[in-house]
C-alpha cells in the first residue's frame, strides 16, 4: 500500500473516506496525559464511568424490578453475562477509538457506502431515543416520589437539563465526570442501605448467577432477559465511549497507543464492575423484597417505592429509592446527550449547539413519554421502559457487528487490530446477541407458538 492509494488514510490504513474532524471536538484531546506511571493511568480514569452510567439508568431498573420481582433471584446470570458481554465490547470500542482516531460513528461512515451508514445512522438514533424516553420517565417519576410533582409536569420539567448539561460542558469534561462518579456514589450507598435492610438469602443470591436453560425456553423470561441485555449493553454506549476515550491527549506513537488502549480498558472494567454490583442490587432488592413476599407483578417504579417502604421502612428505604432513581435519571441525561451529538457528528458530519442537538431528542423523547403519562398514568410507565429496553436489545446488533468487523481488521487497525481469541469471542457474543433477538421476535411473533 502507498500514498498513492486514494483509500489510504492519513494514518496509513485502508478506510473509503479520509478522517475527518472529531465528534465532540471541543473536548478532543483537551485532557493532558502526564509522564509518570500512576498520574498517567489516572488521568485515564473516567470515560468508563460515563459508559457505566448506562448500565443502571431508569430502564434498567424497570426490567430489574420486573425480572426480581417475577422470577427472583434466577435473572442475576442474565445481568452477569450481560456485564461480561459489556467489558468486552467497550475494551472493542476504546480499541477502535485509540488504533484509528475515530468513533464508531465515524468508522461506520467512513467504512461503508451511504446506503449502509445512512440507516445505521437512523438505527443508532432510533436507540438513543428509546434511552431518553427512559430518562425522561425515570427522572419524572423520581422528581413525583421525592417532591410530588406531577408525572406529567415532571416529565415537561426533563427538558430544562440542558441547562445543566451545558453549564457542565462548559466548566471542562473533567467536572462533567466528576459530576457522574459523584452521583454514582450517591447511589452505591443508596442501595448498600437497602440491601441491608432487605436482608436477602445470600445462598439463593449466589445459586441466582448460574446459568439455566430455562431463561432460554420460557418466552416471558426471555423477554425480561433481554430487557436486561438490551439496558445493559446499551447501543448508545458503544458510540459514546469510542468517542470519549479520544478526549485524552494520549500521543501518536505505537507504544503510547497501546498504553493508553491498556489503562482506557482498565478504566472501563473497574467501571462495569461497579455497575454490575448496582445492577445486581436492583434485581436482588426486588427479589427479596417483593419475589419473597408474594408480590410477582411489581415492574412501576412508582410502586415499587410504595410497596418498599412497609417491607423495609416507611422512613428511609423510600427516600433512598427515590434519591437512586433520581441520580440514576439525571446522570443517564448527560451520557445520552453526549452520545446523541456523537452518534451525529460521527455519521453526519452536522455540528449542531450542544443545546440544539439536546432540545431536539429531548422533544421527540418527551412526545412518547407525556402521551403514556397522561394517557394511562403511572401504570403504564413501567411497561414503557421495558419495552424500550427490549427495542434497544433489538437495535444492539446493528452496533456490535460493524465494531467487531472493524477491530478484526488489520487493514483498517494496523497493529493493534484486536488479537485472535479476543476476535472470536467477540464473534461468540454478537451470534449470541443476534440469536437471542431472532428467538425474541420468533416467540412474540406467534410463531413460536
Amino acid at each position: 500500500m502507498s500514498d498513492s492509494n486514494p483509500n489510504f488514510d492519513l494514518n496509513g490504513l485502508d478506510w473509503r473516506r479520509p478522517r475527518g474532524e472529531a465528534a465532540l471536538a471541543d473536548v478532543h484531546r483537551s485532557i493532558p496525559v502526564p509522564k509518570t506511571t500512576w498520574r498517567r493511568f489516572a488521568a485515564f480514569l473516567g470515560p468508563g464511568y460515563l459508559v457505566a452510567v448506562g448500565y443502571m439508568d431508569p430502564g434498567n431498573w424497570a426490567t430489574s424490578l420486573a425480572g426480581g420481582s417475577k422470577f427472583g433471584y434466577t435473572l442475576l446470570v442474565v445481568a452477569l453475562v450481560s456485564n461480561l458481554m459489556a467489558i468486552v465490547l467497550q475494551s472493542l470500542c476504546a480499541r477502535l477509538a485509540i488504533a484509528s482516531g475515530r468513533d464508531l460513528a465515524q468508522a461506520c461512515r467512513d467504512a461503508f457506502p451511504a446506503w449502509v451508514s445512512v440507516p445505521l445512522w437512523a438505527l443508532a438514533e432510533i436507540a438513543i431515543i428509546a434511552t431518553d424516553i427512559a430518562e425522561v420517565i425515570g427522572t419524572a417519576i423520581g422528581l413525583n416520589l421525592l417532591f410530588g410533582i406531577p408525572l406529567e409536569l415532571g416529565v415537561l420539567i426533563t427538558a430544562l437539563d440542558v441547562f445543566l448539561i451545558l453549564w457542565l460542558q462548559n466548566k471542562g469534561f473533567r467536572w462533567l465526570e466528576a459530576f457522574i462518579i459523584t452521583f454514582l456514589g450517591v447511589i452505591a450507598i443508596s442501595f448498600g442501605i437497602q440491601i441491608a435492610l432487605a436482608d436477602p438469602v445470600w445462598s439463593e443470591v449466589i445459586k441466582g448467577f448460574a446459568p439455566t436453560t430455562e431463561i432460554i425456553r420460557n418466552p416471558e423470561m426471555l423477554y425480561l432477559a433481554l430487557g436486561i441485555l438490551g439496558a445493559t449493553v446499551m447501543p448508545h454506549n458503544l458510540y459514546l465511549h469510542s468517542a470519549i476515550v479520544q478526549t485524552r491527549a494520549y500521543g501518536e506513537t505505537l507504544p503510547e497507543k497501546r498504553q493508553a488502549l491498556r489503562y482506557a480498558t482498565a478504566d472501563s472494567t473497574i467501571a462495569l464492575m461497579f455497575a454490575l454490583l448496582i445492577n445486581a442490587s436492583i434485581l436482588i432488592l426486588a427479589a427479596a423484597s417483593f419475589h419473597a413476599t408474594g408480590r410477582t407483578d411489581v415492574a412501576e417504579l412508582d410502586q415499587a417505592h410504595t410497596l418498599i417502604g412497609p417491607l423495609l421502612g416507611e422512613g428511609v428505604a423510600p427516600a433512598l429509592f427515590a434519591v437512586a432513581l433520581l441520580a440514576c435519571g439525571l446522570n443517564s441525561t448527560v451520557t445520552a446527550t453526549l452520545a446523541g451529538q456523537a452518534v451525529m457528528e460521527g455519521f453526519l458530519q452536522i455540528r449542531l449547539k450542544p443545546w440544539l442537538r439536546r432540545l431536539i431528542t429531548r422533544v421527540i423523547a418527551i412526545v412518547p413519554a407525556a402521551a403514556v403519562t397522561i394517557w394511562y398514568g403511572s401504570a403504564g410507565t413501567g411497561r414503557l421502559l421495558i419495552l424500550t429496553q427490549v427495542i434497544l436489545s433489538l437495535q444492539l446488533s446493528f452496533a456490535v457487528v460493524p465494531l467487531v468487523m472493524f477491530t478484526a481488521d488489520r487493514k483498517k487497525m494496523g497493529a493493534m487490530a484486536a488479537p485472535h481469541w479476543l476476535v472470536a469471542l467477540a464473534i461468540l457474543i454478537a451470534v449470541v446477541i443476534v440469536g437471542l433477538n431472532l428467538k425474541l421476535l420468533w416467540d412474540f411473533s406467534g410463531l413460536g407458538g
